[in-house]
């Protein structure tokens, strides 16, 4: 299992299910607006510092992140 693409797809996932854009996101969540759409395409490994971040800025936990979705 591709792990960055499972929680790529999952902040992406979660990330218009909120109505957010990667700017907004990327704001909210105090990292760089290409680091993150690098994260949403599978191509970046967050930290779980990063992680924390995004789950903070996306009112969900860091596991939902993780969690994988058949």
């Amino acid at each position: 299992m591709d792990w960055k693409m499972v929680v790529g797809g999952n902040v992406r996932r979660l990330r218009l299910e909120r109505g957010l854009t990667q700017e907004q996101l990327a704001h909210e969540a105090e990292i760089d607006l290409t680091y993150l759409g690098a994260i949403e395409r599978g191509k970046r490994n967050p930290s779980l510092e990063v992680l924390i971040s995004i789950s903070t800025a996306l009112g969900c936990t860091p596991a939902e992140l993780l969690r994988s979705i058949p």
